[in-house]
């Protein structure tokens, strides 16, 4: 029988399935992005996103079409991060204008509402580009509209319909964005809304994947608690020990403990000079081991079927584990939790400062500088627009600056500005920490809103920024083959420098980042490099460019083992 119109508890269900069916991809989603850098995240930015929404759906009871349609543009606008969870946001936005009008949805609400959604997302970006999740929706919404005006009613025929336009607009993004087809990927935001859209469907059709929150999972009997326990994605623990060939230095043991991340789960080892211990769980144990041994000589080695060792256990053992699985498979969620730093002194005043930044060197640079609130995310996990909200909230000023210092958060911190109904929220679009740190200093007390902010825009023009971090898999980007653990120089416009030697590749990036013109360079090194090693490159700079002065600094960041300024 044809469904021609849906009802609220329909949206309800096909909406929490939509967002299951985002999660349950969002390690694939998160693969597609372009550079190969460890913190790669739009999968994650969505599902976060979309997630903050479905919670606020969950927790309704008996909802009319208004309830629904305030649960999820409220969660998704507060709950969005980084530009792709930002542009989902809006796409919800769009579509529940239309919808929240009516008490039920037919297929030409439907297709009002996805024309509104594209008109939405588009207007939120300041240069829109096709080739991404934009040119996805419009695939859809034109979609849509053609279906209603064939006569199509089955709300079903629709969507899968809908789907399939998605998907062939999804193929073809590499044609329109180089940069997609040279790495070889589709648009990974494009990809997430597929996602959506697939499990939308799934959900009408009582496919979808259950949605259930921590407080559902905790309701529910042992019995259900020991079956979840047997089933089983990577079968076989592993423990290895091992003497290493030499000791290793950190891009070596970091790209060893990427390589262990990536093909299992539950990984844990130490490292002590060249003693190595690790252990995890996986599906192939070879793979493992023959990684190992490019490094050293095994010690010993143990594996298990964690299935037949299961079978063993009494019940109180088989609750303690599921309790163990369950608190390993949070951590991803916790980490994107945001914190929101207090570094004031708790004085009320007239302006007052927000950071976007993470590295606890680089907070107490930013305290030093009279910056009230720090949101740790940035580079490693992009704040939500309700963690900058929050911060703004904290601040005892009636005017707040803002400063991202991301080109992936710009889009929630102006999303907080137009939420925020207490204070005055001006937005600083910086791109890097560096700049938000000449930001700062470009501030004049005294001077107004408009003056302050040319006076940064104008200052943070001429910060040139290089931050080097690691490859996490093969690909080419411009033109430059780039192979898993190497290292990477990259400025404001790409990838400068890649090879196997830091210091080298450090040099090729401040030639290309033009120091020789600088007067000042800025050093900051992340929590895994030595100060030894610091300085090491310190003297490298001042013995290439003998006329510049340069600093070094503390700035504790993870992944990214240096960020350089110039200017």
């Amino acid at each position: 029988m044809a469904t021609t119109v849906l009802t609220p508890q329909q949206m309800c269900t096909m909406f929490l399935a939509g967002a299951k069916e985002l999660e349950a991809h969002k390690d694939h989603i998160n693969e597609l992005n372009v550079f190969p850098v460890p913190d790669g995240d739009t999968g994650m930015n969505m599902t976060l996103t979309i997630m903050s929404a479905a919670k606020e759906v969950y927790a309704l009871k008996d909802p009319n079409m208004q309830d629904f349609c305030k649960a999820v543009s409220s969660g998704s606008l507060r709950g969005a991060r980084g530009n792709s969870g930002v542009i989902l946001s809006q796409l919800f936005r769009g579509f529940t204008k239309v919808a929240k009008t009516y008490e039920e949805l037919d297929a030409a609400v439907i297709a009002a509402g996805c024309e509104k959604a594209t008109e939405t997302a588009y207007k939120a970006v300041m240069q829109p580009k096709e080739g991404t999740i934009l040119t996805v929706a419009k695939a859809v919404s034109e979609k849509a509209t053609a279906c209603v005006r064939k006569g199509e009613t089955d709300i079903e025929v629709i969507l899968t319909e809908l789907i399939a336009s998605a998907k062939v607009a999804l193929d073809k993004t590499p044609e329109l964005l180089p940069v997609l087809k040279e790495a070889g990927v589709v648009d990974s935001g494009g990809a997430g809304l597929v996602c959506v859209l697939e499990g939308i469907l799934a959900g009408l059709q009582g496919k979808g994947i259950a949605f259930t929150t921590e407080a559902a999972e905790g309701e529910k009997n042992a019995e259900s608690e020991k079956r979840a326990a047997e089933k089983y994605k990577f079968l076989y623990h592993t423990s290895i020990a091992m003497l290493l060939d030499k000791e290793m230095n950190h891009h070596e043991e970091a790209t060893m403990k990427k390589y262990i991340d990536a093909v299992g789960d539950t990984c844990a080892y130490t490292i002590e000079g060249r003693i190595v211990n690790m252990s995890l769980n996986t599906n192939d144990p070879g793979m493992v081991i023959q990684k190992a041994l490019k490094y050293g000589e095994l010690i010993d080695v143990v594996v298990e079927n964690r299935r037949q060792k299961k079978s063993d256990k009494t019940k109180a053992a088989v609750k303690a584990e599921v309790k163990e699985e369950k608190a390993e498979a949070e951590k991803t969620e916790e980490a994107a939790q945001n914190r929101v730093i207090d570094v004031s002194a708790g004085i009320s005043k007239d302006n007052g400062f927000v950071q976007i930044s993470v590295g606890d060197g680089m907070t107490e640079i930013f305290k030093t500088l009279g910056v009230d609130v720090i949101v740790e995310g940035g580079q490693t996990m992009n704040p939500s627009t309700e963690d900058i909200l929050k911060a703004v909230e904290i601040v005892k000023a009636p005017i707040v600056y803002v400063f991202p210092n991301n080109k992936n958060v710009i889009m929630a911190a102006e999303q907080a500005a137009k939420i925020s109904k207490e204070k005055q929220v001006v937005v600083v679009p910086t791109k890097t920490v560096t700049q938000g740190i000449t930001a700062m200093i470009s501030y004049v007390e005294g001077a107004s809103i408009e003056e302050n902010k040319e006076a940064m825009l104008a200052d943070i023009q001429n910060v040139k920024t290089g931050e080097v971090t690691y490859s996490v898999r093969d690909t080419s980007i411009d033109g430059t083959e780039i192979h898993q653990g190497d290292y990477m120089g990259i400025g404001d416009k790409g990838i400068l420098s890649v090879g196997k030697d830091i210091s080298e590749v450090i040099v090729e990036m401040l030639d290309k980042m033009e120091t020789a013109d600088a007067e000042v360079v800025s050093i900051y090194y992340g929590k895994d490099v030595t100060e030894e090693d610091a300085n090491k490159i310190k003297d490298l700079a001042e013995s290439k460019y003998p006329d510049v002065d340069v600093e070094l600094a503390y700035g504790g960041q993870p992944i990214y083992y240096y960020i350089i300024s110039a200017e």
